[in-house]
């Protein structure tokens, strides 16, 4: 068995491929796993960020980037064997082990969240990351496997849609450690959703492997080497993944920064970021659908470029919009930061910034999937695995650099947005390249 077949007369709509043994389970274990993931970062980095006073504001800067940092380095270092592994295993099998070996990680993070130990959460996050990325291969490989081929563009922009939506929540879990009693209901709520992903990871159809086992590969940077070498021989392919990877950094970008843009640049309380998270998850969302909508289901790159330009003027104009840094006085609250008019153009620009990129990649992961053969589907997916986390480690070092040079965080997002009209201009290039896929 290489596929689950879609029943006959089977709905290709979103909600009826959510409610599809086929699809549902896959889609509920990996948005619970992406909620932790991010309850637990964003727990993090809140701790750093909001205890953190004038004199010790490039201190938090930095920190946050360096967290995000640590839990992407072990898609770099682990995800061409995790590949390897998954290219040769049923794949729904893979996934139930790896939610199993994730119950005691989570138990440990309610330790720390319950001891309020930064350092001990930092080094988890380096444990998560190789869950992470031994997932990560799996979800994105046994999509064409469960799939029929008119459906892989939906199914892909359903999980990315579902991960911000996991990012949104799983910050506002962050959330809590600010309120009373808020690290109990953190470390309870971490806890409950990784048995909630076991217990969903139970539903995926099994899958039979795509090629012969092989001695698994240890050495990771031979094993690393290898793979991104059989990779970029297929153009397509690699450009793809180099357009995926951009997507990546620049949301890296903007996801590491916005605690500290907005308790420093705009000195606004916690309720705020929570509230950038949430439009530009909605943005990545609405922009996710809204491209299988403009390709009639069909896999096509030809709104690529569109999608790049569209990250690229609004992070201009983000960078316009946004004041000069807060003075030294009370944070604002959620209702006097709404009450401002100006700070409705920097919302407008960030959920377009956010729109334009679920236009951009959800096409590109599609086609990834779509030419690349069976056999070396989940290596490929491990290499794009390595590239984007390769670019967000790239991210993190820079902004610490530009950062610690004397770069403002809206100086960042406008280096970003005038990097992303180079892409699009890429895009253009290559258009007749990655124009569509023949199925």
């Amino acid at each position: 068995m290489t596929r689950v077949r879609p029943a006959q007369g089977m709905s290709r709509s979103a909600l009826g491929l959510l409610l599809s043994r086929r699809f549902g389970p896959l889609f509920a274990c990996q948005f619970l796993s992406a909620f932790n993931d991010n309850a637990v970062r964003n727990a993090l980095v809140l701790m750093i960020a909001y205890r953190a006073d004038a004199a010790s504001q490039l201190s938090a800067q930095l920190m946050i980037p360096l967290a995000a940092g640590i839990f992407t380095l072990p898609f770099f270092l682990c995800s061409a064997t995790a590949g390897q592994i998954a290219d040769e295993s049923d794949k729904a099998w893979l996934i139930r082990l790896i939610k199993l070996l994730e119950i005691p990680v989570m138990l440990a993070a309610a330790g720390g969240v319950l001891a309020g130990s930064e350092t001990t959460l930092l080094a988890l996050l380096f444990a998560m990351g190789i869950e992470a990325a031994f997932f990560g291969p799996l979800k994105y490989a046994i999509l064409p496997d469960l799939l029929a081929p008119e459906e892989l563009l939906l199914g892909n922009a359903l999980v990315e849609a579902g991960t911000f939506a996991a990012i949104l929540l799983g910050t506002i879990a962050g959330m809590l450690i600010a309120t009373e009693h808020g690290s109990e209901a953190v470390a309870l709520v971490i806890v409950t959703v990784a048995l909630a992903a076991l217990a969903a990871s139970g539903g995926i159809p099994p899958t039979s492997p795509a090629t012969q086992r092989s001695r698994p590969r240890w050495n990771l940077v031979t094993t690393t080497g290898r793979v991104i070498r059989e990779t970029a021989a297929e153009p397509v392919p690699f450009r793809l993944i180099l357009g995926i990877s951009w997507f990546w950094l620049a949301g890296a970008i903007y996801l590491s920064q916005f605690p500290s843009y907005v308790r420093f640049i705009l000195g606004a309380e916690e309720a705020v970021v929570t509230l950038f998270l949430t439009l530009f998850s909605l943005g990545i969302a609405l922009g996710s659908l809204l491209c299988n909508r403009l390709l009639g289901g069909r896999a096509s790159a030809r709104w690529a470029p569109w999608g790049a330009l569209g990250i690229a003027l609004f992070s201009i104009d983000f960078w316009l919009a946004s004041p000069n840094p807060a003075a030294a006085r009370d944070l604002i609250s959620l209702g006097a930061f709404l009450g401002e008019p100006a700070h409705w153009r920097i919302l407008a620009d960030l959920f377009g910034i956010a729109a334009a990129g679920g236009v951009f990649v959800v096409p590109l992961y599609a086609l990834l999937q779509a030419t690349t053969r069976r056999e070396h589907r989940a290596r490929a997916i491990a290499a794009n695995n390595i590239i984007n986390s390769a670019a967000m480690v790239i991210s993190s070092l820079a902004t610490i650099a530009l950062i610690a040079a004397g770069v403002s965080v809206p100086g960042l997002f406008l280096v970003t947005g005038s990097a992303t009209l180079g892409v699009a201009l890429l895009f253009w290039r290559n258009l007749s390249i990655l124009s569509y896929l023949r199925q």
